[in-house]
């Protein structure tokens, strides 16, 4: 297991992390890219807790998704199965597991503030904290795809299942956009990563 943490997570959080698995007994699946999430945690039938995390992200993004699934099994176990998935139970279980980790010789210096603000008050994904998003984006690899935000208004995109919208203006945080072959009205994160298309 040390092994291949070590190909996903930064060196210095590997031990911290192992025991984190081992003492919650958890069984950790690596598995391809999904959509919609970046992670996930379940107890299983037989009582085992599998945590799935997704193979293409980078060290940094994975370890913070790690450590929000593992706050999931612990908050469960401490506070009950009636808890709210993302509610305060859950924020404060993940603030305290993350401490330890917000420090120089585990994340670089530039993400280091934007990481300590989000972990004030943690949201449900990473991804909605536009901020965050973006500072852990600039450690993936090149892609060709733009930001909601960098995109001109009545600019054409498609998203990663083919549909395309125009952009719209932003309300209050997000844009609303208006998908070309329906008319409906779909609001999107200024961070959400989709191909820019020629008008």
């Amino acid at each position: 297991m040390r092994e291949i943490l070590n190909r996903y997570i930064p060196e210095r959080a590997v031990s911290p992390i192992f025991k984190m698995i081992k003492d919650n007994n958890v069984h950790l699946k690596i598995v391809n890219e999904r959509k919609t999430r970046h992670g996930d945690y379940r107890r299983m039938p037989n009582g085992t807790q599998q945590i799935t995390v997704n193979a293409n992200l980078n060290e940094y993004r994975f370890l913070i998704t790690l450590v929000h699934e593992i706050a999931h099994l612990q908050a469960f176990e401490k506070f009950g199965r009636q808890i709210k998935p993302h509610g305060r139970e859950w924020k404060y279980t993940f603030k305290e597991l993350m401490l330890p980790f917000i420090r120089p010789d585990v994340f670089p210096s530039v993400l280091l503030p934007v990481i300590a603000r989000h972990f004030k008050n943690p949201t449900a994904s990473s991804d909605t904290d536009a901020k965050l998003s973006v500072a852990l984006k600039t450690f993936d690899p090149e892609n060709d795809k733009n930001y909601i935000f960098e995109i001109p208004v009545g600019g054409i995109f498609r998203i990663y299942n083919g549909k395309t919208f125009k952009k719209g203006e932003r309300k209050i945080k997000r844009y609303e956009c208006l998908e070309v072959d329906t008319g409906k009205v779909y609001l999107f994160q200024p961070n959400a990563e989709v191909e820019l298309l020629k008008n």
